[in-house]
């Protein structure tokens, strides 16, 4: 049976962690990294005769794992890497990692026993044949991964990863698409990782002819590993540091390129150290001594052919910074090469949280262009631990927006060149002069305060609502005097008043409506799901076409429905797909116990529970969970256990009452309740027998009641016990019995679709939320005049008064 990816990443990363000891993760990442590629060319070779790697005698990482509990373990690993790395000219790229460093990995039975685990968690993955390739489970695994390891280490020794978000719109905005063909040159000037450079190339569909540039060691050499890892095994990666000493050059002057994709280290402040050739970069202006930003954006520029484009990620002071900087960044708008600048929001990356941007340059367009395109994408991302990250439907919304050049209030719109050149601007780009993403403030109307009514310009202000649905202003609100409304129904009634208008129950049936057609339309495509379905083009086409369906229904944000359905592919259904692609619907479907595997820290909550005692045995479903047999198939069962549990619950009530009442401290059964409260049928038969010798028949009545109580609760459970466990297995039988179609009726129906269709119900209803959370504001707010105000107080005091008086105190 298959992982669901999600668990085997979850299970790599915590037992790789678990080994790590006291390692920073900025070292252990090597390591780690250096078993997967071991891993992967291994696979890869016998599966591939013609793999670029060779793979030769004694260098396999099936020789790693044949070497596990040796007591020279780590000598062995090093001299099987060596192998590799000899027969691949690989010296000094993958066997960077010291295995046999009893420093960092421990000595003796210690380093015996760490690297022993290790190499067994690797073995789980297999990257053999097509199901990997077209799943790109060694991607995905790299990238969790490296992520883990990026939030783990220490401050500035994560930016060795650009975040995968950040690395598609890097790679979308700069002009890669599908039409970019194989030969078209993209570099990175400090590639690190590797990761911006592979995200910006995968872009193009039959890939790109890729070159960059890395200063530190250890990280040049894992993104030498990195390319041949994702099949770029003809990649040239250079080491040295790209300012003072750039290896991709002729003569004098920089080689060029079609794209330049960059995120280099921020403000570095010793740029200039050991600089003495310039290639021909700083015809625009000499950066600041103590500040490289502008040395990486002009090396970009001089880095791109006639008419070639480049992104590159910098932080927010080129917009702004005066003095040589600005000089440099007025002399680039005047010929016209920079053509947008993107605000991302802050803690995006590993190593600093400060916010960054995207500043696109285009070489091709730069002679005709009369404005730069800005967006302020600041707002739009989620918490994920103490780094904030892109979503899927931020991702899509920048895109979208810089390529369309589309104007969106608050957001984003082309600035003319007149405009930054202005005196008032003086070529400052810094986004919030030129878009202002504040939202409206929210004013208080001092006339509403004083004479009641609420504000027609703040029933104005919520105008898209009432442009769908035309009739729910005048439902809700009724005229007070001019530019002044009185809400029609009670506060309290207008969450009612909106879920019964019929505009908002046919936005919800428009939305069901549309989530059913897009299923339908693509339904037997997800039939036909197998070992040669790629899971991301997949999505990519069931999202674009989500996103079409949505763009003109009232309301409801299109990205916002894409994030629902994006979210469920991250959570479920991308599990899902990569179960089916492996083992088929049926066999996908079929129960299995659950793994409890402690040198992978891996243990499993049950889905399914059958039997007691030694009998019992836990079931994992990954693919069709019980709820979904349940419901399909015995519902009547399903609705009798129900009832049996509401019974339960009543009973328990009732005696909890009877308890609480009669068997407190003091009370007549006192001596029948534990130490918690509770009465137990042993002292409550303990006080019958007590009563009946003292003939106390108030409390013999008493206790018989409570008896009656115990012994009825007593019933219930062991009823539904026994009718939970005989549903149990009735579903446990029902897996066996499942034809192929009926897998994909209940994955494809009742838990794709139903699920999708749920989410949404649940975008509609939040958007109906925030009308009735402002309405309810608004109405709060001017209810009280200074008149009713007034005549409160003036109340208050006249009672004050009085009870003062009582009190014989005059005032």
């Amino acid at each position: 049976m298959a992982l669901k990816k999600s668990d085997l990443y979850s299970s790599l990363w915590a037992g790789a962690n678990e080994l790590r000891g006291g390692m920073d993760a900025s070292q252990y990442k090597d390591y780690v990294l250096t078993l997967l590629f071991m891993k992967y060319v291994t696979d890869k070779a016998k599966s591939d005769p013609d793999s670029l790697i060779e793979v030769p005698e004694g260098g396999s990482f099936d020789d790693m794992l044949a070497a596990k509990s040796d007591k020279e373990i780590g000598d062995r690993f090093n001299k099987i890497i060596g192998k590799l790395a000899e027969a691949n000219d690989l010296r000094n790229v993958i066997d960077q990692a010291d295995f046999n460093d009893g420093e960092k990995l421990g000595n003796g039975k210690e380093m015996q026993d760490r690297l022993s685990k290790l190499v067994t968690i690797f073995n789980e993955l297999d990257f053999r044949g097509s199901r990997a390739e077209g799943d790109d489970l060694l991607g995905d695994a790299y990238e969790f991964l490296m992520r883990h390891f990026a939030t783990e280490s220490g401050k500035s020794k994560g930016q060795f990863y650009t975040p995968a978000e950040v690395s598609r719109v890097v790679a979308q905005v700069v002009g890669i698409n599908s039409e970019t063909r194989q030969d078209e040159t993209v570099y990175d000037a400090a590639c690190g990782s590797g990761s911006l450079l592979l995200k910006a190339a995968a872009e193009a569909p039959r890939g790109m002819t890729i070159y960059g540039q890395e200063k530190d060691n250890a990280t040049w050499a894992l993104s030498r590993m990195n390319m041949i890892l994702h099949g770029n095994e003809t990649a040239e990666i250079h080491k040295g540091d790209t300012i003072t000493s750039p290896k991709l050059t002729d003569g004098n002057r920089l080689k060029t390129f079609d794209y330049v994709v960059l995120n280099p280290p921020f403000s570095v402040k010793s740029w200039s150290n050991g600089l003495e050739n310039d290639f021909g970069r700083f015809e625009y202006g000499m950066p600041p001594e103590k500040n490289g930003d502008y040395a990486f954006l002009l090396h970009a520029l001089t880095s791109l052919k006639s008419d070639g484009k480049a992104a590159v990620i910098l932080p927010h002071g080129v917009l702004f910074r005066g003095n040589a900087e600005a000089n440099i960044r007025k002399e680039l708008l005047k010929r016209g090469f920079i053509k947008g600048i993107i605000g991302l929001p802050a803690n995006l990356f590993y190593g600093t949280g400060i916010p960054a941007c995207i500043v696109i340059l285009d070489k091709e367009n730069a002679v005709g262009r009369t404005g730069v395109f800005m967006i302020d994408a600041s707002k739009g991302f989620i918490k994920d631990g103490n780094k904030n990250r892109l979503r899927s439907q931020d991702i899509h919304k920048i895109v979208d927006t810089f390529n369309k050049q589309l104007t969106i209030e608050r957001y984003s719109r082309m600035v003319p060149m007149g405009e930054i050149a202005d005196p008032k601007n003086d070529y400052n780009l810094n986004i919030p002069r030129y878009i202002d993403s504040s939202e409206p403030e929210d004013l208080q109307d001092l006339d509403a305060h004083i004479n009641g009514g609420i504000p027609d310009r703040d029933l104005d202000a919520l105008a898209e609502y009432w442009e769908p649905f035309p009739q729910l202003r005048s439902q809700l609100f009724k005229p007070n005097r001019p530019g002044y409304s009185d809400l029609a129904v009670d506060v309290n009634e207008v969450q009612q008043t909106i879920l019964d208008a019929p505009g908002f129950a046919e936005l919800q049936a428009q939305v069901r409506g549309i989530v059913s057609d897009w299923f339908n339309a693509h339904r037997n495509k997800l039939v036909g799901i197998d070992s040669s379905t790629n899971p991301a083009a997949l999505i990519a086409e069931l999202s674009e076409d989500f996103l079409a369906r949505f763009k003109d229904v009232p309301l409801l944000d299109e990205y916002d429905a894409y994030q629902r359905l994006m979210s469920y592919w991250d959570v479920a259904m991308n599990d899902d797909v990569y179960l089916v692609m492996n083992e088929g619907w049926l066999e996908a479907s079929r129960p299995r116990t659950t793994i409890e595997d402690k040198e992978r820290k891996l243990t499993e909550e049950p889905d399914l529970v059958v039997g007691t005692g030694r009998k019992k045995t836990k079931y994992k479903m990954d693919l069709v969970p019980p709820a979904l047999i349940v419901a399909r198939y015995f519902a009547d069962d399903q609705a009798n256990i129900d009832s049996l549990n509401a019974d339960l619950e009543a009973a328990t009530a009732a005696l909890t009452e009877h308890a609480e009442e009669y068997g407190a401290d003091e009370a007549p059964l006192a001596e029948a309740t534990n130490d918690k409260g509770a009465y137990t049928k042993q002292l409550v038969s303990a006080a019958i027998r007590e009563a009946e010798n003292l003939s106390d028949s108030e409390t013999l009545k008493l206790a018989q009641e409570a008896l009656a109580l115990v012994n009825e609760e007593a019933a219930l459970k062991k009823q539904a016990k026994e009718a939970q466990a005989a549903l149990d297995d009735l579903v446990l039988r029902k897996y066996g019995e499942l034809t192929n179609n009926d897998v994909e009726a209940l994955v494809l129906d009742d838990k794709w679709c139903a699920s999708v269709a749920v989410s949404l119900d649940s975008e509609v209803n939040s958007l109906t939320l925030q009308l009735v959370g402002r309405i309810e504001q608004l109405g709060k707010r001017y209810i009280d005049t200074v008149s009713d105000i007034a005549d409160n107080l003036a109340s208050l005091e006249t009672r004050v008064a009085g009870h003062l008086a009582s009190m014989g105190i005059e005032l």
